[in-house]
């Protein structure tokens, strides 16, 4: 399956879950316009090929130490310390489920 279709799982999965929003969709593409987010702060994100989650740094640090992710960067190259691309699609769920948690506890 690809990013999208990745994507739009993690999508149905939570769309109705208390505070999360859906994409937006529609209009011009910009950072966060590919997002679910959770009272306005994004937890997972369809980036170009790829479905990225946001999560503490040093558990970003051990998903990619074991396979799980890639490391996340930002337009310019730089690498995200909090933001990871999921490698392993059978991942998507449980890491997307535990970035909820984590942005909706406030970091």
């Amino acid at each position: 399956m690809d990013a999208a279709g990745r994507f739009a799982v993690l999508v149905d999965a939570f769309t109705g879950a208390p505070g999360v929003a859906p994409p937006a969709g529609g209009g011009r593409r910009t950072f966060g316009s590919e997002a679910l987010k959770v009272d306005g702060s994004i937890f997972a994100m369809q980036v170009q090929d790829g479905v990225v989650v946001k999560l503490p740094a040093a558990r970003v640090a051990e998903l990619v130490g074991d396979g799980t992710c890639a490391p996340s960067a930002n337009g310019r190259g730089s690498p995200m310390r909090e933001w990871a691309a999921i490698t392993d699609p059978a991942a998507d769920l449980d890491l997307a489920r535990e970035a909820l948690a984590h942005v909706r506890s406030g970091r």
